[in-house]
């Protein structure tokens, strides 16, 4: 609408770009679990056979660099810099994930031009030859760089967990996507839940209110059991799937990844109880 030009793209770009699945991760609030989400479902896309790559697109903020035990030395915005070669911002983590780094700091993270914009999407255009499938963690609300990066993506995880304020919050999320999406494809994600119930309550409220106002139908993907192994991991600076892969969380985030590969309905594995 503000006529946008796309950057040249190579045809082997372009073809690599058909085959790859760009995934954005957000919410409408901070302290979702979000992150966590996102770095989990990495991890069990890999087990899976996936080439992952994971986008810290959350910029000033260096928590995938923490939920990996990793640091990264160049980052996203150093993409904007003529030197810088995508190469030099992915880091192959220990635990086969492909990341690249937000960044700590936010001097330069809160608005980029048109024209950064552009040079950013020319070099990010080789991740797709690199990954079959592309987490983008992004910040959470609604500030015009989440939007860019949720927009830019072929498919949205909603997170959110069934407090009214994150209810609230997650649905000015849907709001703002089903006004500006093109092709809309979101889903909810319902985190921190006690019980499956919970979360088809929580995911009914959501989708009923998308229906009536939003005229959008929402799907959800699935839900993430209340966890205290979660915060264990974190405080040891890793992945639930490689601190307690036996959790129920990470069971959750392991039935997540499997309904997102192969479209089907989240099956938990094993007794709850």
């Amino acid at each position: 609408e503000n006529g946008d030009i796309p950057p040249p793209v190579s045809p082997a770009q372009a073809e690599a770009w058909a085959n790859v699945r760009v995934v954005a991760i957000t919410s409408g609030k901070g302290g979702v679990g979000k992150t966590n989400l996102a770095v989990n479902l990495a991890m069990a896309l890999r087990r899976r056979g996936h080439r992952v790559l994971v986008i810290d697109a959350d910029l000033g903020m260096a928590n995938v660099d923490i939920l990996l035990g990793t640091s990264s030395r160049k980052h996203l915005l150093d993409l904007l810099r003529p030197e810088v070669k995508l190469d030099d911002v992915i880091v192959e983590t220990p635990h086969g994930i492909q990341y690249i780094s937000g960044g700590s700091g936010i001097e330069k993270a809160l608005e980029y031009d048109h024209a950064e914009k552009l040079l950013l999407q020319q070099k990010l255009a080789d991740c797709a030859a690199r990954a079959d499938l592309i987490l983008v963690d992004t910040g959470a609300g609604l500030g015009r760089n989440v939007m860019d990066f949720i927009l830019a993506a072929d498919e949205v995880l909603l997170v959110t967990t069934p407090e009214p304020t994150s209810l609230t919050d997650a649905y000015a999320v849907m709001k703002a996507y089903s006004i500006y999406a093109v092709q809309k494809n979101l889903r909810l994600v319902i985190n921190r839940v006690y019980e499956p119930k919970e979360s088809r309550e929580v995911a009914l409220k959501l989708q009923r209110a998308a229906e009536k106002f939003l005229h959008m139908p929402v799907e959800c993907l699935g839900y993430v059991f209340e966890d205290t192994a979660v915060t264990k991991a974190v405080r040891r600076q890793m992945p639930l799937l490689k601190a307690d892969p036996n959790a129920a969380a990470a069971r959750c985030i392991d039935a997540l990844a499997e309904a997102l590969i192969t479209g089907g309905e989240m099956d938990v594995k094993r007794g709850w109880k």
